[in-house]
């Protein structure tokens, strides 16, 4: 159990079936009045985020979230395959618990499989991948001067913008974050 009096940013707990992770919090001691605790939550499962205010002696259930690294093998309609580094039992996970980030990885790569008492809600990529260019417009000498930026598509298919020197073929480390290119690799 952990109390509000103790919320802690990544703390988190369970409310009324709903986890949820601590994004902020502030201790508040009003004037007059009894004391409360202001948070913004975020719902690991669903991924919306709330603010609320607690009572300080408040007590919820602790949340274990279970991060096991899979392999993910391939893909077959719309499920999704994952083998388990340690048993290789094969897991199928269908295309909306995937999360925006995993349109950077390829067959192979190595991500963490994110559970709650057994039942998997999220898949998390790694944070840097790299790439080879498969479809963009040719760049032109010269043209490093300013940071102007075209579209490219990668070998997994996902669509981003680089600068305009990256030519096709080229291998290049992109941020699965926030979807932008960091550099030739």
């Amino acid at each position: 159990m952990v109390s509000a009096g103790d919320f802690r940013n990544g703390i988190t707990f369970e409310e009324d079936g709903n986890v949820f992770q601590i994004v902020e919090f502030q201790h508040v001691k009003p004037g007059k009045g009894a004391a409360f605790v202001r948070t913004k939550i975020r719902n690991v499962i669903s991924g919306s985020v709330v603010e609320r205010t607690y009572n300080p002696t408040a007590k919820f259930p602790t949340a274990y979230i279970e991060r096991r690294e899979m392999t993910y093998s391939y893909q077959d309609g719309d499920l999704y395959y994952f083998m388990d580094n340690e048993t290789f039992e094969q897991i199928p996970l269908n295309e909306s618990e995937l999360g925006d980030a995993f349109k950077f990885v390829k067959e192979n790569e190595v991500c963490k499989v994110l559970s709650y008492k057994g039942k998997v809600f999220g898949v998390e990529a790694p944070n840097f991948v790299v790439l080879e260019v498969t479809k963009t417009d040719p760049g032109f000498k010269g043209n490093t001067a300013t940071n102007t930026l075209k579209p490219a598509t990668l070998e997994t298919g996902a669509e981003i913008r680089v600068p305009l020197f990256i030519n096709e073929g080229d291998m290049i480390r992109i941020d699965t974050r926030t979807g932008e290119y960091m550099e030739r690799a």
